[in-house]
């Protein structure tokens, strides 16, 4: 008998503006549709707070930050309405990233995964560990990486997320992320990582929020039309996920695990 999900969402007030908004779906924190909701949400929220200058984005845990959409939730799609409202979900925390005029520093502590890559591409400044390996798997299931791509290729360009995207059953190297533009620094250890976001974050705060917020539209340009965007592309993986091809792979791949 399977067990419950046991998400979770949580917010720790660091002080002097920062705060940890902390997500988890354990073993590998994947991505169900509330989690989704409920972290779109949050970032909106804390986005509303004048007292909030800077959003640390990270998992619970320490091997996976984020296996991407929850393989149990895509077997349950049976029509494309449902579909599309499952892969909107990443949608929308993608644009709650996006128009959030806080900076968020996103916390790699390990994989990321198709949908979670995408979720590191949407902090507007990402340190990693060694162990930060990336993998877009979606082709493998028969789907595409449609919804995150926008935000991916933002970061790393049409060639490298092309990259990505075809060698589906490849994980490239946290350096490899680097050297494309999706980390900005990766660490050694943990500790390393966190000793250096909270100084990065404690040193951010100090700065004119004002400043902040008109960078952050800076980083942000020429993606006004992200919500119609997002929109149709999760029109399109909706769709791909109903084919017999992904539902064949989806009961093969929960048999074996």
């Amino acid at each position: 008998m399977q067990q419950p999900k046991m998400h979770s969402i949580r917010i720790e007030p660091l002080g002097l503006g920062v705060v940890k908004l902390v997500f988890g779906n354990p073993p590998t924190n994947s991505m169900s549709i509330v989690l989704l909701e409920e972290l779109a949400i949050a970032i909106e929220n804390l986005g509303e707070q004048e007292e909030v200058q800077i959003i640390i984005l990270q998992s619970e845990g320490e091997r996976t930050f984020c296996s991407g959409a929850d393989f149990n939730e895509l077997m349950a799609i049976n029509d494309r309405d449902a579909g599309k409202i499952f892969f909107t979900g990443f949608a929308k925390v993608i644009n709650a990233c996006r128009k959030s005029p806080k900076i968020i520093i996103g916390r790699i502590q390990g994989k990321a995964i198709g949908g979670g890559v995408g979720l590191a591409a949407t902090a507007d400044y990402c340190l990693a560990t060694k162990f930060a390996a990336i993998k877009l798997s979606e082709l493998t299931i028969g789907i595409i990486p449609a919804v995150i791509e926008p935000a991916v290729e933002r970061k790393i360009g049409l060639s490298s997320f092309a990259t990505l995207a075809l060698n589906a059953t490849d994980f490239f190297s946290a350096n490899w992320a680097k050297e494309k533009g999706l980390f900005m620094e990766v660490f050694e250890t943990v500790d390393e990582m966190d000793k250096a976001i909270i100084d990065l974050a404690t040193r951010l705060s100090s700065y004119n929020p004002a400043a902040l917020t008109a960078l952050k539209k800076i980083f942000w340009k020429n993606t006004d039309h992200w919500d119609t965007l997002l929109e149709e592309r999760a029109e399109i993986s909706g769709k791909l996920v109903l084919s017999s091809f992904t539902k064949e792979t989806l009961q093969t791949f929960t048999q074996q695990h």
